[in-house]
Parts: C-alpha cells; sequence; structure tokens
C-alpha cells in the first residue's frame, strides 16, 4: 500500500492525544484507528499499522508503571498468558458469529458500565500494599478478568483496556495503580501478538507505524507522568470520555 507524509499530518498528533488518554484511562484505539482510517488507510492496514504504534506507547507507559511499583509481576504474567489464550479464542470465534451481536450487547452495557464508573468506589483507591498482600481470590478474578477480556478483544476489540482496568479495580479489589499496572502488561502483551497477525497477513505499513510509535510514546509518557501526579482522580473523567466515544462508534456502526 502506497502512503504519504501528508497522512502523518493527521495520524501522528491524535497518536500523541490517544498516548496520553490511554496511559490514564485505556481506549487510546478509540482514537487512532478512526485517524488512520480518515487519512485514507484502509480498514485492516489501519488497525494492524496502529498496533506498532499502539505497541510502542504502550511499553512506554508500561516501563513508567513498573518504576513506580505498580505492576505485580506474578499477576501480571498470569494475566498474559490467561489474556493471550482468550484472545485466540475470541479471534476463532469471530470468523464463526457476526460481531453485530456484541454491537447490540454494547448498546445496553456501555450506559450500564458508565453508571458504575460514575458511582463506584473503587476508582477512588489509592496505593496501599504490595505484592505480598495479594490473594488468591485477587489471582483467580484477575485471570478470569484477562481470559474473558482477552476473548473480548479478539473477538471484537475497542475499549478493552478501559473495561479490563475497571475490572481489576472493581471485582479484583486491585488499587486503581496496580490495575492500570496489570492492564498494561497485557494489553502490551495482546499488541505484540496481534502485530504478528497482521505483518505475517502483509497488513503493516512498518515506516508509518514506527513514526507513529514515537508520537504515542511522547503521549503515554506525558500520560502516565500525569498519572502517577494525579492518582486515581483523572481516570473517572477519563474512562467517561472513553466510554462515550466508544458509544458513538458502536451507534455509527451500527446505523452505517
Amino acid at each position: 500500500m502506497d502512503w504519504s507524509i501528508s497522512q502523518l499530518f493527521i495520524i501522528c498528533p491524535m497518536v500523541f492525544i490517544a498516548g496520553v488518554v490511554d496511559a490514564i484511562g485505556g481506549g487510546g484505539g478509540l482514537i487512532t484507528v478512526p485517524a488512520f482510517m480518515i487519512s485514507g488507510f484502509p480498514v485492516h492496514f489501519a488497525i494492524g499499522t496502529n498496533k506498532i504504534g499502539s505497541a510502542m506507547g504502550t511499553l512506554t507507559a508500561l516501563t513508567e508503571f513498573i518504576r513506580d511499583g505498580y505492576v505485580p509481576l506474578k499477576l501480571s504474567a498470569l494475566g498474559i498468558i490467561f489474556a493471550l489464550t482468550g484472545s485466540s479464542l475470541g479471534a476463532e470465534t469471530a470468523l464463526l458469529i457476526s460481531d453485530y451481536v456484541f454491537k447490540i450487547l454494547m448498546l445496553v452495557i456501555l450506559p450500564v458500565t458508565a453508571w458504575y464508573v460514575f458511582k463506584s468506589q473503587d476508582l477512588l483507591k489509592e496505593e496501599k500494599n504490595n505484592d505480598s498482600t495479594l490473594t488468591l481470590r485477587t489471582y483467580v478474578i484477575c485471570v478470569l478478568v484477562a481470559f474473558f477480556l482477552g476473548f473480548y478483544d479478539g473477538f471484537y476489540g475497542p475499549g478493552a483496556g478501559t473495561f479490563m482496568l475497571l475490572f481489576m479495580a472493581g471485582a479484583a479489589k486491585l488499587s486503581v495503580q496496580k490495575a492500570n499496572g496489570v492492564t498494561k502488561a497485557i494489553n502490551f502483551a495482546t499488541n505484540v501478538a496481534a502485530i504478528a497477525v497482521y505483518f505475517t497477513n502483509g497488513k503493516v505499513i512498518l515506516p508509518v507505524g514506527i513514526i507513529a510509535g514515537f508520537f504515542s510514546i511522547a503521549g503515554n509518557y506525558v500520560g502516565a507522568r500525569y498519572f502517577e501526579k494525579g492518582g486515581a482522580k483523572v481516570v473517572r473523567p477519563v474512562i467517561m470520555i472513553v466510554l462515550s466515544l466508544f458509544f458513538v462508534r458502536v451507534v455509527y456502526d451500527l446505523i452505517f
């Protein structure tokens, strides 16, 4: 596929903004994939090329969160294994079932999720504990969340990181910092797996992905630093914005 420098003037600023958003509350793909498509990329090239920048940016945020002690390594490793398993099953299921059913379900799930975010106190929990305090219940819930959200990511995908952050904080009762750290670790692993699939199928424009990746790195670094300083206070409004964008996208996809 041919591409031009002018396309980068659309893609790169949006990738930077998405990186900031993604580091704080997930959902950056809701901004970047449309940006690639608006610039003229076909949908599969948009998704595949976007994964390069997404992985580079997520690795930046993940590195910052590891440095800050927000990533419990054993829990994250288990989450990655179950998320990759779920993602592969979800991708296989997507070949058999139309995603129209998922989109209809999203019209119900998204408003309910937004209500939960608005009312929940779990997103206000600050970091208090270390890895040794994580219970068996926490491990079980986290791997289940990783598997089912991995399945969702493989089947449909948009907003998977945001949903994972919510469930890690809400159901597994992790602090928002650790929930975000585990989510970033899982997101990076699933991004790398997706890159392998799209690259081997010739759906990645590597130069564009790498250039966009540097803007994603910058955005994720800014977002990760702001997250550390602002703590849980910035998570709720960012997630509400992401959910609203997701709802608009689902409605648009169903109508058009």
